[in-house]
């Protein structure tokens, strides 16, 4: 069962990846050829479009020259599509099946051993999967989000013609994911962590055509890679202290390693903590925590399911499952801890304040994700893993609900992404509406959803928490709990209710979306609450270990559960506090939106500074851009033009080269052709040599 989890959605892309090659050989042989014209920019859509992203320039068939698929094109596309999506639910029901078996039922955690893999003196790596309560939450979570994300690709990719490339992409993703989160090993899981990395830069590029999307791929794809030195850092240390990079050994051997120290630029550092804080380094680029976090929005550029792929399930949850896997070598430091709990409650409340005042639908979104990863790592820094864990699983229902939504909206609205251009679509979209109003309060924390029980949690444990920090934690996350709230209903009245800001011919011909895609938001909706209080006692529960089974390191997170049980550590108002703050926010932007909706553009024009500074994202971008990207490409022009053309090309192809090629060309205008002429030439020589032979022998 295992393994065909793993590699149904691998199947699927080899499949997909025959099926691209053959539509497009048939689109090619196909005798109608799309040529632009006056009409083609709206190419028969017709209103079904945000398929194609944005002003239609999502699209990425910029330059029109696409050829018009033929129906044996149209009919691989579609064989590829639904091959796809039912690989990847089999693969869901699986999924779930593994889950009640190991977490909820008796099932034993298990390990399958694939095949040898790579044993270099005492190095050895086998590929295999593990799997335990910690890899069946992350399966059902990945496989469901993914199989829902397919489904919901049939009817937004509809009309365009590289179908199934997308879907073989969506498919490659997926297995890479699933490779990371089975993985018994660190280099495992670096293949599996590196395969989402190359995945999630052929999505977010994959309408490769628009610079705007190959610049957010490669955005992504570098930001990442810092990260990721850090992470194969981390391996090697973990290696250098263990001998092995098997995780059974690793924790085994954790408790007499603790004092182990490593030489590091002149210092003596404890190698737990420099090892950890490298793996975290990873984690920080991979799940886009505070500093690697600039790659996040701009991933918007890819297809909206592809949003909500990255943002829910795989990608960015793949860090905070890598520092909940590695548990048992983050419990025994300190300062690596405190890292953890401060970038996480920083990230939490810096991508809050940047999403108050964003007005691209999916952009307010994708900031939201960032601060919920955030409140993530608080949790596993305080050393509540079973709450980060919790708050990954219910997060990845409510934020695919609310992405999905987005692209339902943006479908209605002929692409149109700005939300001060839309208002009064309730009534053109009901369902979407009260879908998106679903995730909106789950996201929001309100009582019987999912958000409720996990982001709660989390505020409560870093309360409580003894981790240098936790206040620190506590503060920004209540803080952000308020803005979550206010930005969250911010978007949703600006899109839904009050008088349309819309065109009147974009407004009137707003319609929902086909079933292929409400389906999908309508099983999000229900997992929304479906993970709230049904599983809640079983993921925080205390001791827990009768559904976590050892997955996780338990031990100082009971204790601190316990302290959250505990009134003389917990005190009765604590509770309420994120109640309050979902309240307030609600208000606020109700009074801001819907009764007196000129405030926020007089307070925008009152504090400029202040509106510009979080319009523009902290000013990370232009940071960044003055700090590394001007002088990687200033240091680049000048090996460019100095070094490889002025010296390597002036020595070499244009120098000695260039020299023996002139001296070569005038030589060769000797070589005449005629006797006669050697002849000559030889005769003078003949005579010099007499000459000088004369004279010399005069001489003597």
């Amino acid at each position: 069962m295992a393994q065909a989890i793993v590699f149904l959605p691998l199947l699927g892309f080899l499949i997909a990846g025959v099926c691209t090659l053959l539509a497009h050989k048939a689109a090619k042989g196909s005798e109608v050829l799309a040529f632009g014209n006056a009409d083609h920019s709206d190419h028969g859509h017709h209103g079904t479009h945000d398929a194609h992203g944005h002003a239609h320039d999502d699209h990425g068939h910029d330059d029109h020259h696409a050829p018009e698929p033929s129906p044996h094109s149209e009919g691989i596309s579609r064989f590829a599509e639904v091959v796809t999506t039912g690989l990847l639910m089999v693969a869901c029901a699986l999924s779930w099946v593994t889950f009640f078996n190991v977490a909820l039922g008796s099932g034993a955690p298990i390990r399958i051993t694939l095949a040898d893999w790579i044993h270099v003196g005492t190095f050895t790596a086998d590929w295999a999967i593990r799997v335990d309560t910690l890899t069946a939450v992350m399966l059902v979570v990945v496989t469901s989000v993914s199989s829902l994300v397919h489904l919901y690709s049939i009817g937004y990719m509809h009309e365009d013609p590289a179908r199934p490339r997308f879907m073989g992409y969506l498919s490659l993703f997926t297995f890479a994911m699933l490779m990371l989160v089975t993985s018994d090993n660190l280099v495992q899981m670096f293949f599996g962590w590196e395969g989402v990395g190359l995945a999630s830069y052929l999505l977010i590029g994959f309408w490769f055509k628009k610079p705007s999307a190959n610049a957010a791929a490669m955005k992504a794809f570098i930001v990442n890679r810092v990260g990721d030195f850090g992470f194969a850092l981390g391996i090697f240390l973990v290696f250098w202290v263990f001998g092995a990079v098997n995780f059974d050994p690793i924790f085994a051997g954790v408790a007499g390693k603790k004092d182990v120290v490593v030489s590091f630029l002149g210092y003596q550092v404890p190698a737990l903590e420099l090892a950890c804080c490298l793996l975290f380094m990873g984690a920080m680029g991979k799940s886009a925590q505070f500093l690697l976090h600039t790659w996040l929005p701009d991933a918007m550029e890819g297809p909206t399911p592809v949003s909500a792929l990255i943002h829910a399930a795989t990608m960015v949850t793949a860090g905070v499952f890598m520092v909940a896997r590695l548990s048992p070598l983050f419990e025994y430091t300190e300062f690596a801890k405190t890292a953890v709990i401060v970038i996480g409650a920083t990230t939490a409340f810096f991508a809050a304040t940047v999403g108050l005042v964003q007005n691209d639908i999916k952009r307010v979104i994708a900031y939201s994700t960032c601060s919920q990863l955030g409140y993530m790592f608080v949790a596993l820094g305080a050393g509540v893993y079973q709450a980060g864990v919790y708050h990954l699983f219910t997060h990845a229902f409510f934020k695919a609900l609310l992405f999905l939504g987005a692209g339902s909206v943006i479908h209605a609205m002929h692409h149109e992404q700005d939300i001060r251009k839309m208002g009064g679509l309730a009534k053109k979209i009901p369902f979407t509406a009260a879908m998106m109003l679903i995730g909106n309060i789950a996201l929001t924390g309100f009582p019987f959803t999912a958000g409720f029980y996990s982001k709660d949690a989390i505020i409560e444990a870093a309360y409580v928490a003894h981790q240098p920090g936790h206040v620190y934690a506590f503060i920004c996350t209540v803080l952000a709990a308020f803005m979550t709230s206010f930005y969250s209903w911010r978007l949703y009245f600006m899109t839904f209710l009050g008088e349309t800001r819309a065109d009147k011919h974009t407004y009137d011909h707003a319609h929902e979306s086909p079933m292929v895609m409400l389906i999908p938001l309508a099983l999000l909706a229900f997992g929304a609450f479906a993970a709230g209080a049904p599983l809640a006692h079983s993921f925080l529960s205390e001791p827990g270990e009768h559904f976590w089974k050892g997955a996780l390191f338990t031990g100082a997170a009971n204790h601190t559960l316990h302290d959250m049980h505990d009134p003389a550590k917990l005190p009765a108002f604590v509770p309420y506090i994120p109640m309050v703050m979902m309240v307030g926010g609600f208000v606020l932007a109700y009074f801001f939106y819907l009764k007196w909706p000129q405030i926020p553009g007089q307070l925008a024009a009152r504090h400029p500074s202040i509106y510009q500074f979080l319009l523009n994202k902290w000013y990370f971008d232009e940071l960044y851009e003055r700090i590394f990207v001007k002088p990687a490409k200033a240091l680049g022009t000048f090996l460019w033009k100095k070094g490889d053309g002025a010296l390597i090309d002036g020595f070499g192809p244009d120098g000695v080269a260039a020299l023996t090629q002139r001296i070569t060309a005038r030589a060769v205008k000797l070589q005449t052709g005629f006797v006669y002429h050697y002849a000559f030439a030889m005769l003078l020589g003949v005579a010099g040599f007499v000459t000088w032979y004369l004279f010399s022998g005069s001489a003597h």
